[in-house]
């Protein structure tokens, strides 16, 4: 990836929320392809990412990845991971040479680093990416907790499950999580990887294959919904920080405009995003708890 700057889906929500100016100011920091010294620092210290890739059939999945402090090593426009995909995730088998986007997330001091590029190296062991972008974001929303992952390499607890649709267990787990990563791609600024969080229950489920959540007040750079408004494929990750299940969906998102203030808009920004399921991943036993 060589372009730079804004693209053309994160131009037009800038354009229709009205804060192109805003967004302006920050363009810049988009353009990074380096890792610098803070960034580098940073990720040493982290023990959990996800990550947003496709798998062999070039379904869009988001991926946690968790690991001691130490397995995310950046040097200049590399990131080496030493961490893979359990087995039983959809994307435990990623394919090299496709774009991926990862972003890691320190809960207990609510940082976040976000790095998308190309995915050239990755086996059970580990993956390493050539960083095109890499730039942080604020710490609105990041719910503080934190992460035990000394029983990482274990299998996970339960046979993986496959579905179509959203089954109880995993309504009952967005019903109440306060948060969740939101996977999107562009066709030719590649994955993204992001977080989003509010109060518990702030994702509505409204069917089996229908979801929804409101927007909040960000950096109005609209990178995610900005590569929905180009491709709507999206995917999600949710998280029981208690067991350490993880629910994983695939599926359709656009963004709707309301009224700022109507019923549902939490945020009061007059947008809230509705997501369409196409497949679910559940696995258990990734062993962090708050």
């Amino acid at each position: 990836m060589t372009a730079t700057g804004f693209h053309e889906g994160e131009l037009a929500m800038q354009r229709r929320a009205g804060v192109e100016a805003e967004a302006g100011r920050l363009e810049n920091m988009l353009d990074s392809s380096q890792l610098s010294q803070g960034a580098a620092r940073f990720l040493a210290s982290q023990r959990f990412a996800a990550l947003t890739g496709r798998d062999q059939d070039g379904v869009l999945w988001v991926s946690p990845l968790a690991a001691p402090a130490g397995f995310l090593r950046g040097h200049e426009g590399v990131l080496h991971v030493s961490a893979s995909p359990r087995d039983g995730d959809p994307l435990h088998e990623i394919r090299i040479g496709q774009q991926v986007g990862l972003i890691a997330i320190d809960f207990a001091t609510r940082r976040r680093l976000r790095i998308n590029g190309e995915l050239v190296g990755a086996d059970h062991q580990g993956m390493t990416v050539r960083v095109d972008q890499s730039y942080g974001n604020c710490p609105k929303y990041i719910h503080r907790r934190a992460i035990d992952v000394a029983n990482l390499a274990a299998p996970a607890s339960k046979c993986p499950g496959r579905a179509a649709l959203l089954g109880p267990s995993d309504r009952a787990l967005i019903a109440t999580s306060d948060t969740f990563f939101l996977g999107t791609s562009h066709p030719t600024r590649g994955s993204d990887a992001s977080h989003r969080g509010g109060p518990p229950g702030f994702v509505r489920v409204d069917s089996p294959d229908r979801l929804w959540w409101p927007d909040f007040p960000g950096n109005n750079m609209f990178n995610s919904y900005g590569n929905l408004a180009v491709d709507n494929k999206a995917a999600l990750l949710f998280l029981d920080f208690d067991t350490g299940a993880t629910l994983q969906v695939s599926g359709t998102a656009h963004v709707r405009w309301t009224t700022p203030g109507a019923a549902g808009d939490d945020g009061a920004v007059g947008r809230n995003v509705a997501f369409s399921v196409d497949a679910v991943a559940t696995l258990a036993g990734l062993a962090m708890h708050r």
